[in-house]
């Protein structure tokens, strides 16, 4: 049996890190074998482009070239390690996939959808994630407790109508592919959105497991 691909989204300062630790002990309390993994990221090609994605630099990178770059790491983190994992029956737990890329570079950069689903194909065929978790939060409270906590990387340093957008974007699928997503609000504090996350998690797996 293939196993469980669960990602979670959201934008800046909404607590991930927080709540993906949540996730990871809610799967091992249930006995579920899991991967942790991240993007851009997860192995040694697709961390090096995850660190020319988020460095500061004078020369400005190109929408077009950004996506690109994101697509080449995902490419090179589902042949060596989301497929292989899946493929054994372990359950795949990631932080950031293909919604990000509709969100930030679709939304964000104003791409559109059309380069991010046409690049989607070429690269996932037709793996999807079963279930996509969107921690949902005011970008201009996400970016506040974001600058609050460290130094800033080149995305967290856009404007807020940036984030404005790749909010939208998100909320937008959500409202599109309903059963592929759970919404969480992420306004409250830590153990009220743990409760709400975990048990929306829950119900998702006694239906579909």
């Amino acid at each position: 049996m293939k196993g469980k691909f669960i990602t979670i989204e959201g934008v800046e300062g909404v607590g991930k890190s927080t709540q993906i630790e949540s996730l990871q002990q809610f799967l091992r309390q249930r006995n579920i074998d899991f991967d942790l993994s991240r993007e851009p990221g997860g192995t040694f090609y697709a961390e090096k482009i995850r660190q020319v994605l988020l460095e500061i630099n004078e020369e400005n990178l190109d929408p077009r070239a950004e996506l690109l770059l994101i697509f080449a790491a995902r490419a090179q983190h589902l042949s060596e390690r989301i497929i292989p994992a899946l493929d054994s029956g372990q359950w795949v737990l990631c932080d950031r996939f293909t919604d990000a890329t509709y969100a930030y570079q679709g939304g964000g950069r104003e791409l559109g959808s059309h380069m991010v689903e046409q690049l989607e194909t070429l690269v996932q065929g037709a793996l999807r994630p079963d279930l996509t978790i969107i921690l949902d939060l005011d970008p201009e409270i996400g970016l506040e407790r974001a600058r609050d906590r460290a130094d800033l990387d080149r995305f967290e340093r856009e404007e807020l109508e940036f984030f404005k957008r790749v909010r939208g974007v998100y909320l937008q699928r959500a409202k599109e592919f309903p059963q592929r997503y759970l919404v969480i609000d992420a306004a409250g504090n830590i153990e009220s959105v743990r409760d709400k996350l975990l048990s929306g998690f829950a119900a998702w797996i006694d239906a579909n497991v």
